[in-house]
């Protein structure tokens, strides 16, 4: 049985109760914003512009504002905290908890351990790690993208974006592959388009489909499509297969991520991730894993804190230009978010 995590599921159902209430409903992080901490009315003002944001009504407004100012005052209150990380108001400011947990909604099944063979141990046996590395640095990440608001595809996402690595790694040439592609094509039981998926499915798909199309030639559209079985003119991304890292093993994790970028499904559903702005996040969540991200890379901060450098698939709006940094080697052996718990990478 194969492990997986159900990753980003409802967004599309989310966005039908946030129509009634919002009229312009673009990709609400689809233009440099000012950062917005304070309370005041004038502020959520400033932050609609900012966010394009207008509502139909003026009870709704009325409304999003009460959210907006409670958000607010989460926001100083965690930033007043001086932690090593810092909250803003972004584009999630005028969501109400469940609302921010209902983007990531997701499920997680019992682990079956037979997934996890010796191949991967035998794999890094004497693998180098160094102190700190950023995958960033030689080439073989991407530009941060952005899934859209409407669309729960972060599992297509993780699993792209683990494939351009591993292939620019092994060939030197880095290249923005189609999201789109899984989103339309892949359609099992656990992985539906926009409703959702595991990233285990996209890989299994480039497998079995001997490769994946670029984003120019099947670009994202974040919807869900019919498959466009048409083949492409080249098929510049192919992969063997691809393995499970040992879960609840931050040693064993870091042995990959000195190798490649990998995989991993987090506990995204806290107010405090979904405002994070900067610095190593420390905060509270749990291990309901419902988002797909890639770890690319690791370091320690002047003080001594250790972090796993992950990109996300919220915009370069969101977090450090679409980054964050998460503590390292913490005491729950699930690591932080849970993200020891589920992680994988591809063979190429």
């Amino acid at each position: 049985m194969a492990r997986f995590t159900l990753s980003c599921l409802s967004l599309a159902l989310f966005l039908t109760t946030l129509v009634e209430t919002t009229t312009a409903l673009q990709l609400p992080w689809s233009t440099p914003r000012t950062q917005v901490d304070s309370l005041p009315s004038q502020s959520f003002t400033q932050w609609m512009a900012n966010y394009a944001r207008a509502y139909e009504h003026a009870s709704d407004q009325e409304s999003r504002l009460k959210i907006f100012e409670d958000n607010a005052r989460f926001i100083d209150s965690v930033n007043a905290e001086k932690r090593p990380f810092k909250l803003k108001a972004n584009m999630f400011a005028d969501r109400t908890k469940d609302e921010l947990r209902f983007l990531r909604m997701g499920f997680r099944p019992p682990i079956n351990a037979s997934n996890f063979s010796s191949a991967f141990m035998h794999e890094y046996d004497n693998v180098s790690v160094p102190q700190s590395l950023d995958w960033r640095e030689k080439g073989a990440v991407t530009p941060v993208k952005d899934q859209g608001f409407t669309c729960g595809s972060c599992w297509a996402f993780g699993a792209v974006a683990a494939v351009e690595s591993i292939t620019q790694i092994r060939t030197g040439k880095l290249v923005s592959l189609s999201e789109q592609e899984l989103v339309d094509c892949v359609n099992t039981t656990r992985s539906q388009g926009c409703k959702g998926g595991f990233k285990e499915d996209g890989f299994q798909s480039i497998v079995d489909n001997c490769g994946l199309s670029t984003e120019a030639e099947y670009p994202y559209r974040g919807v869900s499509r019919t498959c466009n079985t048409e083949e492409p003119s080249t098929w510049v991304a192919k992969i063997k297969g691809y393995r499970y890292i040992p879960p609840n093993n931050e040693n064993a994790l870091l042995k990959a991520v000195a190798n490649h970028p990998v995989a991993v499904s987090i506990d995204a559903g806290s107010k405090a991730f979904g405002f994070y702005s900067e610095g190593v996040f420390t905060g509270e969540c749990g291990t309901n894993l419902d988002h797909e991200v890639l770890i690319v890379g690791y370091g320690i901060t002047e003080d001594g804190l250790k972090y796993w450098l992950v990109k996300n698939s919220w915009s370069t709006e969101w977090g450090e230009r679409g980054y964050i940094r998460m503590q390292r080697d913490v005491a729950a052996p699930e690591g932080i978010c849970g993200i020891a718990m589920a992680a994988s990478y591809p063979i190429a």
